[in-house]
């Protein structure tokens, strides 16, 4: 795509919770870098997503809970508004698709997890 600033996460769900007509996902990642010595270190980020689309949506509500390891892409869109007579920018990870990878405690998807984590699909009607 051209033009449009794209995002993917790789990590542990946080919270989950309903923001106006949205959904927000927390999402942790370690970010691991070689530090001075040239050991890896961790950097965990904590990653707040933000569904639009319904159908994504219920597939977080009805199938991620906190712990959950899961993948997340979309694209990045600038936001911004009025606080005391002054914009104020920021930034909006818009999840166009969202999969469970594995559940909090290691176990694998039964059949009917894993067919619903396939049919779960992005629907494009992110706002900007």
């Amino acid at each position: 795509m051209t033009g449009i600033a794209e995002f993917k996460i790789i990590g542990r769900v946080g919270a989950i919770k309903d923001v106006g007509t949205t959904v927000r996902v927390s999402i942790a990642a370690n970010y691991s870098y070689k530090d001075k010595r040239g050991e890896w270190a961790d950097n965990v980020k904590w990653n707040e997503v933000t569904i639009f689309s319904e159908a994504t949506q219920g597939f977080v509500k009805r199938n991620l809970t906190k712990g959950d390891l899961v993948y997340a892409d979309g694209i990045l869109g600038q936001t911004s508004y009025e606080r005391d007579g002054e914009r104020v920018y920021g930034m909006t990870l818009a999840c166009q698709r969202i999969e469970r990878l594995a559940k909090a405690d290691g176990r694998q998807d039964a059949p009917e997890d894993q067919a619903a984590n396939a049919a779960q699909t992005a629907d494009a009607d992110i706002p900007f």
